[in-house]
């Protein structure tokens, strides 16, 4: 079993890896989507960077409330995520598609893993 403290490390270091990017190059990310906007992209990147930092200062010394803010918010992600995939499908590539759907697992994983962890360290 994963410790609780790693998967939120893991969750904040990929999240915050992501944001990066995303605030970095917005123009790339709209040109592998296949549209003009990249203003999304940069709110994505920089709503990223800052949901990075809490989840990194949370795995610290993670308490059950703030993990379950976490994992609700990566629930939201996932759910966002698939309306975004059957809102835009015929508007965005086919890899712009499949890296939404891609993260969406990743972030799925990360709050299955982090419930996993919520309900381990809540016994020990």
């Amino acid at each position: 079993m994963i410790p609780l403290t790693t998967t939120l490390r893991i969750n904040g270091i990929t999240s915050f890896a992501t944001g990066l990017l995303l605030a970095i190059f917005p123009r790339v990310a709209a040109d592998i989507f296949g549209v003009t906007a990249s203003a999304p992209f940069l709110a994505t990147g920089l709503f990223l960077v800052v949901f990075a930092s809490g989840v990194l200062f949370v795995a610290q010394r993670p308490t059950p409330s703030a993990v379950k803010w976490i994992i609700a918010l990566d629930t939201i992600w996932v759910i966002g995520s698939a309306v975004a995939i059957l809102a835009l499908f015929s508007a965005i590539s086919g890899i712009g598609t499949l890296l939404i759907a891609g993260v969406a697992l990743w972030v799925g994983a990360m709050a299955i893993l982090q419930q996993k962890g919520l309900r381990s360290h809540a016994t020990a």
